[in-house]
């Protein structure tokens, strides 16, 4: 329905544009024959003003296109943001908070997850600079953060050993607290306005952010798949996750390379990957309730059962890709 809507504001704008450019053509016409130039002023009269329309008209539709985006982007950077919280919370919380370093996600995360909201519901089309500082913050935590987790696994006996993979600081996790504020800080530079033709990294901003939704998707994919081979991969389901993602993203970045096209075969694969997510998290929810106790005991099985924020990382990235391949759909 809302597309439906969306086409007939379309139409009746359209036609409302093509009779101001008429009214414009006749107007400049009738002043050219009042001061007896000549024809060929008005017919270049004509030709300037429909042209003048059309730059107007595609200018306008761009600049949607921009903003929607932005807020998509918003939107899947407050996802990541709550994933990120939450998981930082119960496995900070099951350290003990041992080094007080240990809040700052949560501090940001929250922030983080603040601003994604206030984005997502923000249609005005300038930079604002509040969460634009928050989303280089969270950026910059995630960064420390996989320092932080990095160093906390080579510190074990044994360094990089499959153990301390496993049961050490995980490698992937402030990596969704980087994304988060990376995706929100793109949203913020594409709402500016004098932004009409963005670019990232020299390319197309579509296909970069493309590329950049793809990377993302794989870096969780390798972390599901660590933590998955943990579990032995002991239910048929725990295969979803390391299987749908990834094509997801392989097709995402051959969208990104290759023309702008319609894609609808990335736009399955991606919305299967975002439902994935949501799916995960039902999938989590009993592996929490076959612990011994179940949801009874849910202050200690939380802390060892599978975590829930983790699935709904894929669908804020796969919406994410979402938003990218319609920016891409602009760049023809």
């Amino acid at each position: 329905m809302n597309r439906k809507a969306d086409g007939i504001v379309a139409v009746f704008g359209l036609a409302a544009s093509a009779l101001a450019a008429a009214a414009m053509v006749k107007g400049a016409a009738a002043r050219h024959a009042k001061r007896g130039e000549p024809t060929s002023n008005a017919l270049r009269a004509l030709r300037d003003t429909g042209a003048s329309a059309l730059r107007h008209a595609h200018a306008g539709a761009q600049k949607k296109a921009h903003i929607d985006a932005a807020r998509a982007f918003n939107r899947s950077s407050a996802l990541l943001a709550w994933s990120a919280l939450t998981d930082s919370a119960v496995e900070h919380y099951r350290g003990s908070f041992e080094n007080r370093a240990m809040y700052a996600p949560l501090i940001v995360g929250a922030l983080s997850l603040a601003a994604g909201l206030h984005g997502g519901a923000d249609h005005v089309g300038n930079r604002h600079r509040g969460r634009n500082g928050i989303y280089l913050a969270a950026a910059g935590v995630g960064i420390a953060g996989t320092g932080f987790h990095l160093y906390n696994v080579t510190k074990r006996p044994g360094r990089f050993s499959w153990h301390n993979l496993f049961y050490g600081a995980p490698l992937g996790a402030p990596m969704a607290l980087l994304l988060s504020g990376a995706l929100g800080a793109v949203g913020e530079r594409l709402r500016d306005e004098s932004w009409h033709d963005p670019q990232l990294f020299g390319m197309p901003a579509g296909k970069a952010l493309a590329l950049f939704a793809a990377a993302g998707m794989a870096g969780t994919v390798g972390e599901v798949a660590l933590l998955h081979f943990r579990g032995a991969f002991q239910h048929p389901a725990m295969y979803a996750p390391v299987t749908v993602p990834p094509i997801a993203a392989a097709l995402l970045a051959r969208a990104a390379l290759g023309p702008p096209r319609t894609n609808w075969w990335t736009r399955l694969w991606l919305r299967m990957t975002a439902a994935l997510g949501a799916i995960g998290v039902g999938f989590h929810i009993r592996g929490v309730a076959r612990n011994q106790g179940g949801w009874r005991n849910w202050s200690q099985n939380l802390l060892s059962g599978p975590p829930l924020p983790a699935p709904p990382s894929f669908t804020a990235l796969a919406t994410a890709g979402l938003a990218a391949l319609r920016l891409r759909d602009t760049e023809r």
